[in-house]
């Protein structure tokens, strides 16, 4: 089957009215453990007009050996690019949409640093749910659009830089605890990840108010 290349149609569109896109996309949501990443990527009118880097897909669509690649020509493309993240024990505090928002905030401030002006912006965020709003951010244009991340290129970017960034966290956070083998299931829900979390109980990384099982805490 073809996969469909995301294209820059939308974001030329937009570039019409509004000085940059913004592009934001989520990595992490499912997960049992580890932060949630959104990660944030701006186009402008000349980065739209140049050609899209090849292999950039939605971060699922890669194949794993070559995000790292893809993210970092991705990275090279684009005008811009931050991620923000939400940890474990803020999910537990907020929930999720509340922590995906917490993210996406953070990301968006990666950028002000770096001379981003967000209100300049139309921010694209991926899905049909505007969750940035409601966690605080103000005088924000954000357009929620549904498959972003297999339709925008810019989307597919910020999807690829955040999984790339994910990944590599949470293979640091195996170093610290291999028995959930996150090097390999990346905190998701995999037959060894919750076997483990029956043989070890949870850690401080995962996400004790979601449905882990009957696992005692370990820390």
């Amino acid at each position: 089957m073809t996969v469909a290349e995301p294209r820059l149609t939308l974001e030329r569109r937009l570039l019409r009215e509004h000085a940059l896109v913004i592009a934001c996309d989520e990595v992490g949501r499912g997960a049992l453990a580890g932060p949630v990443a959104v990660g944030a990527a701006v186009v402008d009118a000349p980065r739209s007009r140049k050609r899209v880097p090849q292999g950039l897909r939605d971060s699922k669509l890669v194949p794993e050996p070559k995000r790292a690649d893809v993210a970092a020509r991705a990275a090279s493309w684009v005008a811009a690019s931050a991620v923000g993240w939400a940890s474990s024990a803020e999910i537990d505090e907020v929930g999720i949409m509340r922590a995906l928002g917490l993210a996406s905030i953070r990301a968006l401030a990666d950028l002000r640093a770096h001379g981003v002006v967000p209100e300049e912006a139309i921010v694209i965020l991926d899905g049909n749910y505007d969750y940035i709003s409601p966690a605080g951010a103000w005088g924000l244009s954000i357009r929620p659009v549904i498959k972003a991340d297999r339709d925008c290129a810019s989307a597919a970017a910020a999807s690829v830089i955040a999984k790339v960034a994910r990944d590599q966290l949470m293979t640091q956070l195996h170093d610290e605890l291999p028995a959930y083998q996150w090097a390999r299931n990346k905190g998701y829900a995999s037959a060894d990840h919750r076997e483990a979390i029956r043989t070890h109980g949870i850690s401080r990384h995962h996400r004790a108010s979601w449905s882990l099982g009957d696992a005692p805490t370990l820390f």
